[in-house]
């Protein structure tokens, strides 16, 4: 059994966190904007990058890491500015970092991971950085509040913190997995600007950590979109302590699936979370493909209706414009029949078919309606060809979204 419990990033045994401002994000007094987490004991890592060609410079340190470090022990993250396009000069500031945070840890420089999120093409301000990372390690905590004030430092556009905490059994113990992410806009499958950190105490080794984490980004992060920018910085990093003292996990078994179970959950909620909160967004929008042909076909079909601009604006003005789900799929590259196609609007007040096998039922517009107008809503498309299926996130198009990515420098 999977239980929900409280704590983020700190919820397994081993990890501190805490976030502060230090001033990074001009005009904006207040708003924390470094945040770090520290595990006492070294830590097996993996991570996921972004797939854009332009990458970060914390992208291209923290790689260099996850591929050639045996342990890790650190992770400092500033927002406010990316640290992308920003050449030597900008790769020389992640080594700075990392050395700093080592010096005040007690640690190598190659044991830190560092991540940034926030305005393209400036340079760190090293003096606030580097005084943020001395304040950082000095306030590190494992309370419910440590975490929060981590989550709530990596924000940008971000309308509220993203967390979570579950706890498991697994090989005889019990095992934590707990997770923060940012994310909000330049957001788009295949990595989306959204950084994810996720803790566990699982005894795991890294080939078995890697090989979790790749197949669960697929099925989760990579299937959210809200605007269908894909960011220079994105980042998942998962860090695992082995303080639970489970049987170590080195090959596909029965303790490798349980964790992997718990993962999955983990990164679902924090990718709904993304998704619900896009920028400018009042509903999360959820698109499920069942009965497919394969996997493939599904992913294709659903991640192109939840990146559909008419769509997604059908989907705020809580209108059942169904043609639009269908000519997505139609231009999705996927194979399947759409004189055969079944579409349902669903959400907690209820479900209702509105397309039977290609044309429109005759359904309520008043119902269909009142079932749009909540702040989650999902779309089902039924191709009726096998049985497999995938869900994508999303969310709607609003008025909002180009204000706010209209002034995001200002």
């Amino acid at each position: 059994m999977i239980n929900k419990i409280e704590g983020g990033v700190v919820a397994a045994s081993g990890f501190k966190a805490t976030g502060i401002e230090v001033g990074i994000k001009e005009g904006h007094a207040g708003k924390k904007d470094m945040a770090m987490i520290y595990s006492d004991t070294p830590c097996t890592v993996a991570g996921t990058f972004t797939t854009n060609r332009v990458k970060a410079a914390p992208v291209k340190w923290d790689r260099e890491i996850v591929d050639n470090s045996a342990n890790v022990k650190a992770v400092v993250v500033n927002s406010g500015i990316a640290n992308a396009c920003t050449g030597e000069e900008g790769y020389g500031y992640c080594r700075d970092m990392a050395a700093k945070a080592g010096k005040m840890l007690n640690c190598g420089e190659n044991e830190v991971l560092v991540a940034s999120t926030g305005v393209i093409g400036k340079q760190l301000p090293m003096d606030k950085i580097e005084k943020g990372i001395e304040m950082l390690a000095g306030n590190l905590g494992s309370e419910v509040s440590d975490a929060t004030l981590a989550a709530e430092a990596i924000m940008t556009t971000d309308t509220h913190s993203k967390q979570i905490a579950l706890k498991a059994e697994i090989g005889g113990k019990k095992v934590t997995v707990g997770g923060m992410c940012k994310g909000s806009g330049m957001i788009h499958i295949n990595m989306c600007t959204m950084l994810c950190f996720i803790t566990t105490d699982c005894q795991i080794s890294h080939k078995m950590l890697q090989k979790a984490l790749s197949e669960t980004v697929e099925d989760t992060f990579n299937m959210v979109s809200v605007d269908g920018d894909t960011s220079t910085n994105d980042t998942v990093l998962l860090l695992a302590n082995g303080t639970a003292g489970n049987k170590l996990i080195d090959e596909e078994n029965e303790d490798y699936f349980a964790f992997k179970e718990v993962l999955n959950e983990v990164a679902t909620y924090l990718s709904r979370q993304i998704a619900g909160d896009g920028e400018g967004a009042t509903a999360l929008f959820e698109v499920k493909i069942i009965n497919a042909r394969s996997k493939e076909q599904a992913v294709k079909l659903s991640k192109a209706v939840v990146t559909s601009s008419l769509t997604k604006a059908a989907i705020y003005g809580h209108d059942a414009n169904w043609g639009r789900i269908l000519c997505a799929m139609g231009y999705s590259g996927a194979d399947f029949d759409p004189e055969k196609v079944d579409i349902y609007f669903e959400s907690k007040v209820g479900k209702l078919k509105i397309v039977e096998n290609g044309t429109a039922t005759d359904f309520s517009e008043e119902e269909a309606t009142k079932i749009l107008s909540e702040n989650e809503v999902t779309a089902i498309a039924d191709i009726k060809q096998g049985v497999m299926e995938a869900t994508a996130w999303g969310c709607d198009l609003t008025y909002d979204y180009v204000k706010i990515n209209a002034d995001y420098r200002s």
